[in-house]
């Protein structure tokens, strides 16, 4: 009698035509913008819009200052958003609701009323504050070589996505269970958190780094109407002066951002089958 195998299910037609479009849709698009930075009328296809980037002037300087403006908007994320989300876990469930409610505000105030408010409390600061020592700090939250307020505004824009990553990463671990697991051991509470939660949150924590790091890079509309100059205001500054460049520049922008995200979907996706490698060992 012949053994029957069984055979892996077929996915409908219509995914792949979803797929398909979904592949149009994003990548006709792209095609096109990178046509347009190597194909110059009266010379063919040149590559100089790519050349030229690292020399123009103001490239630079305000990518560093986009990268610096990431990594501090990182860290403090980070180091406002795990503790309180692990102390609202152990201690305060009920709370947690509330918490995704605030956390979830910037996402229903619009960008230009937010910088508009912005704008307002630091115009009226030097104003009102100038004989007290509270106007040398709205000095320093303005100044241009690295705008503190810059990285307020972009923490309290990154809470909606800090929190879903940290949130989803929690749920996915027994926090009380490794946090008395490591009291018991004679770990303080910072200690409990950094030993046993933190390793735990890697994924979680990536993938918040992550969606900051986009949110900075091409933030335009605070840093614009602000007065600074990153990275995304660079680039929209050169465009119309030098379309090909601005154009080869988000490009690059767009494909590096694709690379880490596909290279942190490919961590993520290894770290459960090592996990489970290791506890087969054991």
């Amino acid at each position: 009698m012949a053994r029957l195998t069984p055979t892996a299910p077929r996915s409908p037609q219509w995914r792949r035509w979803v797929l398909g479009l979904a592949g149009l849709y994003f990548l006709v698009p792209l095609a096109a913008s990178v046509v347009f930075t190597v194909d110059v009328p009266g010379q063919g296809l040149t590559l100089d819009a790519y050349t030229k980037i690292i020399g123009t002037e103001g490239f630079t300087s305000s990518l560093l200052l986009s990268l610096g403006l990431a990594a501090v908007t990182i860290a403090v994320v980070l180091l406002l958003m795990v503790p309180a989300l692990v102390a609202l876990r152990l201690g305060a469930p009920r709370l947690r609701p509330v918490v995704e409610a605030v956390c979830s505000l910037p996402l229903v105030v619009p960008p230009i009323a937010f910088v508009a408010g912005l704008g307002t409390v630091l115009k009226w600061g030097p104003e009102h504050l100038a004989r007290t020592p509270l106007f040398q700090t709205f000095v320093a939250l303005q100044n241009p070589d690295f705008p503190v307020v810059l990285v307020l505004a972009y923490v309290v824009m990154a809470l909606p996505f800090t929190y879903r990553a940290l949130d989803a990463g929690l749920r996915a671990v027994d926090v009380r269970t490794l946090v008395e697991a490591a009291r018991s051991c004679g770990a303080g509470p910072v200690r409990a958190l950094v030993t046993a939660v933190l390793p735990n949150l890697r994924g979680a924590l990536m993938n918040a780094a992550f969606l900051v790091l986009a949110l900075v890079l091409g933030e335009y509309t605070v840093a614009q109407l602000l007065g600074f100059r990153p990275f995304a205001v660079w680039i929209v500054n050169i465009s119309g002066s030098q379309a090909q460049m601005s154009v080869a520049v988000s490009v690059l922008s767009l494909l590096v951002t694709w690379v880490l995200l596909l290279a942190l979907a490919g961590a993520g996706g290894r770290a459960p089958g090592a996990r489970r490698t290791r506890t087969a060992k054991g």
